[in-house]
């Protein structure tokens, strides 16, 4: 029987998360959909295990929540094949650096993803990258990468192009 390939999911937030409150008339946070999204897929092969570890815009993140996730991530590198980290665009950049500084450095792909529209609204691409995500950390050599928008890009030097609304590498 084929070994499952083992993930961590880990949860901050961010628009992919966002959902409609009625009561202030906002997208917000506060209801993971990750569920919903998780169970219309089939990921064969794949054993995921959910860690929750926050729940913000991620321009809502101080510095200690960059690094929460980055010890997280190393932590999570011990014991799975694979790390994927569900955040929010803004500050995503942020926190790959961060990532990309622990030392010693993580001994899996880590691939961070997220959406410029949430899940819930009808030109979502929210799915498109959670799916991609899952395809390509199976295939990725240890680092940390944005999988977003049919690209791959490894940190560190990645940054958000707000014009365009997609990650590119920083010119050096």
């Amino acid at each position: 029987m084929e070994k499952l390939f083992q993930v961590a999911l880990i949860s901050t937030g961010g628009t992919i998360e966002k959902t409609y409150d009625a009561q202030e008339g906002i997208l917000a946070n506060g209801t993971s959909v990750l569920e919903f999204m998780l169970g219309s897929l089939q990921l064969e092969g794949v054993e995921i295990t959910r860690v929750q570890l926050m729940d913000k815009d991620s321009l809502d993140m101080s510095e200690e929540d960059h690094r929460l996730i980055a010890t997280t991530v190393q932590e999570c590198a011990q014991t799975f094949d694979g790390v994927i980290i569900v955040h929010g665009t803004d500050t995503l950049s942020q926190t790959g650096d961060c990532i990309v500084a622990l030392q010693p450095a993580i001994d899996v792909p880590c691939v961070l993803t997220g959406a410029m529209r949430p899940w819930i609204m009808k030109n979502t691409d929210a799915l498109q990258n959670l799916v991609e995500s899952f395809s390509v950390v199976k295939l990725l050599e240890a680092g940390v990468y944005v999988v977003m928008h049919n690209r791959v890009l490894k940190f560190p030097g990645v940054v958000k192009d707000k014009e365009n609304l997609r990650f590119i590498k920083k010119e050096s």
